[in-house]
């Protein structure tokens, strides 16, 4: 394992216990965001880094009894969590590095990925992991809970110009990794960027 992943999993394996009850409000932005997603009954979703698995519950009212949910996270205790939790009823978990998911090429519709893009150690090709997975056409949505400006005000620091969920560093990124950005929101209450995959 890098030095990247045993960092990502160190950040996470020590917030684990608490990470539900530290941000107990995030459940209806997760369930807008995933609104926005545009699933339909029988579609096979991806939750990209699912950390406790808060958004598998509305990723499997969007689609179904007969659609497929998957859920998959590089950290251990965020699985277990997510267990603990009882999410593991609406999705698969899977214990999976996004740079290489077990899954064949084609294979979903849609990627959801709430706060993952900042914990990528190589944002373009971890994006175009995802690209390969989804199916030309499909869909995905990066999300946060807060806006850019809003989480930097919690982190106690300020927003660079390289930061990249800004959408001038974001639509290239995305552009260079098989995706299509057709719409960004970057307001306090939410980031919300859209991709298409493309042919």
């Amino acid at each position: 394992m890098s030095d990247d992943h045993t960092r990502v999993q160190e950040f996470f394996t020590a917030r684990a216990a608490d990470w539900d009850r530290k941000f107990p409000d995030d459940g209806p932005a997760h369930a807008a965001a995933v609104a926005e997603l545009g699933l339909r009954p029988g579609d096979r979703v991806l939750d990209a880094g699912c950390g406790t698995g808060r958004a598998l519950t509305p990723l499997r009212a969007a689609v179904g009894a007969s659609g497929v949910v998957l859920g998959a996270d590089l950290t251990p205790a965020m699985l277990q969590e997510a267990v603990r939790a009882g999410r593991e009823r609406d999705g698969w978990l899977l214990l999976a590095d996004v740079a290489a998911l077990p899954l064949r090429t084609g294979s979903l519709d849609a990627v959801f990925a709430a706060g993952l893009i900042a914990h990528l150690p190589d944002p373009a090709g971890n994006l175009r992991e995802l690209a390969r997975v989804v199916r030309p056409g499909g869909s995905l949505a990066l999300f946060h809970p807060l806006g850019r400006a809003a989480l930097a005000a919690r982190q106690g620091r300020r927003i660079t110009p390289d930061d990249l969920r800004a959408e001038p560093n974001l639509r290239p990124l995305l552009a260079g990794s098989g995706w299509r950005l057709t719409s960004y929101v970057d307001e306090d209450a939410r980031f919300l960027a859209l991709a298409v995959r493309e042919d």
